[in-house]
């Protein structure tokens, strides 16, 4: 016998579970109590949610516009008109989750914990009665009646059914982008997608493997098109492969997009070591510095503002003798310098793939 659900939700992560909280919610406000139904192929749900903002899980942001995302805006603006950040934290509270705000913007549980958001959820869901089921993938979706949703022990009959699958990111966390092919078989039309929020490969002759582990603010500039498409500032993390970290990820996005998706072979990423100054005023703090410290090494100049490894490899990177004292310096190695320290072009060689890659775009 065919087992049947008013609602099935394919997917139990945090899309998942809130589209089953608030469909219940909703049919119990009207009267109604419908059989929910949830089904997620990994055998533990929710693994996106306990590793997210650090195992921390970020919620939202203190301010989201339209103009933040991608797509139709239009939708977008619609969207957020009906459920915005505000009506978030307020959700969240009604939960049992408190949040705050840190100086990024970002919000987070006030116990810095992801499992208190998964948690939440998953009570709640046992609350309105909402079964979750771990463990089954399903492979297939037809409408038949409705609609029959296969998977590999059965099959399930819904009258409605809401895809929650994610994207491919961090694939063995049982999210891969299988649920795109249920969606295209349906009649569905499925945008093409890349990785975003991932660390970036660098050449493996440029200098990231030297200073590995050394991490600093920066202002990272997106160039494609010959055109700047996105400017932003934070930490950057140097690693044995390339470049990571807060700023580098947020980056990543516009660099893959231009270069992967559009085909934009010119595209750069620019690291300015200096956020928030430009070449005149690098130029400006190097001409004092070699006019107050004309016997300090260049390096120990760079180090007052830059770490230590990361000033010696800079200085060497620009071609310099790693003793030449900063009086010494010629105009023509000075304004070198003042280019590399706000505006170095980051040699990527491609981005690290979805199985490091934080989200789907």
């Amino acid at each position: 016998m065919v087992e049947r659900a008013d609602i099935a939700v394919i997917g139990a992560g945090a899309a998942g579970l809130a589209a089953g909280i608030f469909a219940a919610e909703t049919s119990r406000a009207a009267g109604g109590r419908p059989r929910i139904l949830l089904l997620d192929g990994a055998q533990s749900i929710g693994t996106k949610i306990l590793i997210s903002g650090g195992g921390r899980c970020n919620v939202t942001h203190d301010e989201v516009r339209a103009d933040d995302f991608n797509g139709s805006r239009t939708i977008i603006r619609y969207i957020l008109a009906a459920f915005d950040e505000r009506d978030v934290v307020r959700w969240f509270a009604s939960l049992g989750v408190a949040l705050k705000c840190e100086e990024t913007g970002k919000l987070f549980p006030t116990s810095d914990k992801a499992r208190t958001v998964l948690d939440a959820l998953v009570q709640r869901c046992r609350e309105l009665e909402v079964e979750v089921r771990a463990g089954v993938r399903v492979t297939g979706i037809e409408q038949r009646n409705g609609f029959v949703v296969q998977f590999e022990r059965g099959e399930l009959a819904a009258k409605a059914v809401i895809m929650a699958t994610g994207g491919r990111s961090l694939p063995r966390t049982g999210s891969d982008g299988g649920g795109w092919a249920i969606a295209r078989a349906l009649g569905h039309t499925v945008s093409d997608t890349f990785p975003a929020l991932v660390p970036l490969v660098l050449d493996e002759h440029f200098f990231h493997a030297r200073i590995s582990g050394v991490s600093h603010a920066a202002e990272l500039s997106t160039m494609a098109g010959g055109k700047l498409v996105d400017r932003r500032s934070g930490s950057v993390l140097w690693t044995h492969f390339g470049v990571s970290g807060p700023v580098a990820m947020d980056a990543s996005r516009h660099w893959v997009n231009a270069s992967r998706v559009k085909g934009d072979a010119e595209a750069r990423l620019l690291c300015n070591f200096l956020p928030g100054r430009s070449f005149e005023l690098a130029d400006r703090w190097l001409i004092d510095g070699a006019a107050s410290r004309p016997r300090t090494l260049v390096k120990n100049v760079l180090a007052e503002e830059l770490p230590e490894r990361l000033a010696a490899v800079l200085v060497e990177h620009a071609g310099f003798d790693p003793a030449l004292p900063a009086g010494q310096m010629t105009k023509e190695q000075r304004r070198l310098l003042s280019h590399e320290l706000t505006g170095l072009p980051l040699p990527i060689v491609r981005d690290r793939g979805w199985n490091y890659a934080e989200v789907t775009a």
